[in-house]
């Protein structure tokens, strides 16, 4: 099975998390999805039965994973 792992430092790292965590409960389809706080990051692991489901899943957090960055840019806010 394809497999990715990210791991994601960010002074935004609530933020984000709160962004993605509800989304670990989303069924995206031949995909399983976790997420856990490490030490200074958060790690996402992706696991899919093809490439193509992989492909989707990362495409749908790492959208996700901008768009949290993006808003904690733009009010300023850091985790800290």
């Amino acid at each position: 099975m394809p497999r990715a792992t990210l791991r994601l430092v960010t002074p935004h790292e609530k933020a984000v998390w709160g962004a993605l965590s509800p989304e670990i409960g989303r069924e995206i389809p031949r995909t399983r999805v976790s997420l856990s706080p490490r030490e200074g990051e958060i790690v996402l692991d992706v696991e899919a039965t093809d490439l193509g489901a992989l492909r989707a899943a990362l495409n749908s957090y790492l959208r996700w994973i901008r768009i949290s960055e993006e808003i904690g840019n733009m009010v300023g806010e850091e985790d800290g």
